[in-house]
């Protein structure tokens, strides 16, 4: 099994939580390569995370990727995003030529259950295998030029067929559809992922990359917003919740920020005080708004048109923001 991370050092302890969980959930596996494409991890952070793999018996490749803007030609305007999550793109001329398919994880991850299973699932000529994200907004489906009906996947967790990507030069293909898209793009590689593989992409169930926000989410709520959700049997979605084989930390209500309420969030506390990183303190300065976000989390079961309305609102200001600022660039 190969399983791919990148990262910079700003990451670098959260990636080590997800790693010593993978370890960890995947210790029977009798071989487990493990990868960390590094945007500028430092070198003693780069230590600790050998250490964690070692800790297993296993062993850590580092490979470096630098200036990563210049591969787009020039500057890139990522927005909240850190840039170092475009480097996904580019496994396919980074990892060994006789890599032909790996699991790349996002550093917000943690792995609660074995991944031999997501590991085996076919592709079926699929480029890429994938979770679907029924909450995404609507003004993001239409300059991807994606239908109701076709579904958007996440990027977190990827299974990749390597071979494939190779062959038909995905990653210059990819970054050609994101140039079309760069002035309204919100979620960068992955809008591009989506728009340029759609039909190539392969849906998993969602236990393979559960968001934690979707605790609060009812199934029909997900379906309405989505569509092609429907092909995902609630029992699955119910599943997930209560048993998820990796947890995806997406949105704002993150572990590590003081005041976050995640519900999943002693997961990755336990994880993380099994790494050198342990005792570290909680990131402050934003309790009144992890208490705001908790809140509207809350209601989102009871009334989810609220929580679409204050989405859709967000996402509207995050694009004109965009815009205005890509404008300017001009």
């Amino acid at each position: 099994m190969n399983v791919a991370y990148v990262a910079n050092e700003t990451y670098a302890r959260h990636l080590g939580v997800s790693l010593c969980s993978l370890c960890d959930n995947n210790a029977e596996e009798e071989e487990l390569r493990l990868f960390v494409v590094s945007t500028g991890i430092g070198e003693r952070s780069k230590e600790r995370l050998r250490r964690i793999a070692g800790g297993f018996g296993r062993e850590l490749t580092f490979l470096d990727l630098w200036n990563i803007s210049s591969r787009f030609g020039g500057e890139l305007d990522t927005g909240a995003f850190d840039v170092s999550t475009m480097g996904r793109l580019f496994l396919g001329e980074l990892l060994p030529a006789e890599i032909e398919k790996v699991i790349y994880l996002d550093c917000d991850t943690v792995v609660l259950r074995p991944l031999r299973k997501l590991w085996q699932q076919p592709l079926q000529g699929a480029v890429l295998a994938a979770v679907q994200e029924p909450t995404i907004y609507p003004e993001v489906k239409a300059y991807l030029h994606l239908s109701v009906n076709d579904p958007y996947f996440n990027a977190g967790v990827l299974l990749m067929d390597l071979k494939l990507w190779r062959e038909e030069q995905i990653t210059r293909r990819v970054i050609e559809f994101y140039h079309s898209i760069e002035r309204e793009s919100l979620f960068h590689d992955q809008d591009a992922l989506n728009g340029s593989l759609c039909g190539r992409i392969r849906s998993l169930a969602p236990k393979w990359n559960f968001f934690t926000n979707y605790r609060y989410f009812r199934y029909r709520s997900l379906c309405r917003m989505q569509p092609s959700y429907r092909k995902i049997p609630e029992k699955c979605f119910r599943k997930a919740k209560l048993e998820p084989s990796v947890l995806h930390y997406a949105g704002a209500e993150r572990p590590w920020k003081a005041g976050a309420l995640n519900y999943y969030g002693k997961e990755y506390d336990r994880y993380l005080e099994m790494t050198p990183w342990a005792g570290t303190k909680k990131e402050g300065g934003e309790e009144l708004k992890m208490a705001l976000y908790h809140g509207m989390q809350l209601i989102t079961p009871i009334l989810p048109f609220v929580r679409e309305k204050l989405s859709r609102a967000y996402v509207k200001q995050l694009m004109r923001k965009r815009s205005s600022r890509m404008g300017e660039r001009k």
